[in-house]
């Protein structure tokens, strides 16, 4: 049992848990890693987004934060530096947001032993099918590390079966179709998206894109077992920066408001 098992695991009475994000090296590595810090002060677990070029998942915002890391001369490298600079630091889980691009260019088994040696704990790549996951998720098991997969509200139920079947830690589900980034409103149909995917899963579950302010996340809070929130942290800290502000208050702030929506629902 890996600490992303345990998170869960001990979460009775404690509410829904919070998934925060940061972009690793925005806008460069010391205010990231302070970012970071003052997200795990409110965050039950956190991820960490590893910049890259084409990132399809991403909405405009967290697209804009990679862009600018990249621009700064980020590097594969600094995310582990990251990592393994929070885990002296703390025992919560950490998490690696990533495309499958750059788990080709280091080579997943090297990219694996990188990852467990920094102290990450799970790994997302949402570009990877099922299909062609296989290898990918072997190595990451070997290190200890849970390989999380995704479900949205067009996955078919025999789909679904089989991703619940072979993710690891828990499953990320997304809360609207489309790309990461702030909304209005959270999808219609979201209670029966969910109970349709609790009922062929085994593991819990994690709601996640389009969340974006304490309202939202205590109403994802009621059909989850942990609330993933993204976009609306990274621009919380790059409008404080923008701003000439204090982009790790900024985002802790945030951060501590939506852990306490969830725990006051």
């Amino acid at each position: 049992m890996n600490r992303v098992d345990r998170a869960f695991h001990g979460q009775d009475g404690a509410g829904t848990l919070l998934i925060g994000y940061a972009t690793a090296g925005f806008p460069d590595p010391e205010t990231s890693a302070r970012v970071a810090a003052a997200l795990l002060e409110h965050c039950d677990l956190l991820e960490l987004g590893l910049p890259f070029s084409d990132p399809v998942l991403d909405g405009p915002v967290i697209q804009e934060s990679s862009r600018r890391a990249l621009e700064a001369g980020f590097r594969i490298s600094e995310v582990f530096d990251l990592a393994a600079d929070l885990r002296v630091k703390t025992e919560k889980p950490l998490l690696l947001m990533t495309y499958y691009n750059p788990v080709h260019r280091v080579g997943e088994s090297a990219f694996a032993r990188m990852a467990a040696t920094a102290g990450f704990d799970g790994l997302l790549v949402p570009d990877l099918p099922l299909e062609e996951s296989g290898s990918l998720r072997a190595e990451a098991a070997s290190h200890g590390i849970a390989a999380v997969l995704f479900a949205s509200m067009t996955t078919p139920d025999e789909r679904l079966g089989a991703i619940a079947e072979a993710t690891r830690g828990f499953l990320y589900c997304f809360a609207v179709k489309g790309t990461t980034g702030l909304r209005a409103s959270l999808a219609g149909d979201l209670a029966p998206f969910m109970a349709r995917v609790r009922s062929r899963c085994r593991v819990p579950l994690a709601l996640g894109l389009g969340i974006s302010n304490p309202g939202q996340c205590r109403e994802a809070g009621k059909l989850a077992d942990a609330v993933v929130v993204g976009s609306a942290l990274v621009k919380a800290s790059m409008d404080a920066l923008d701003g000439g502000g204090d982009p790790a208050e900024a985002a802790g702030e945030l951060a501590a408001s939506l852990r306490a929506s969830l725990r006051n629902r």
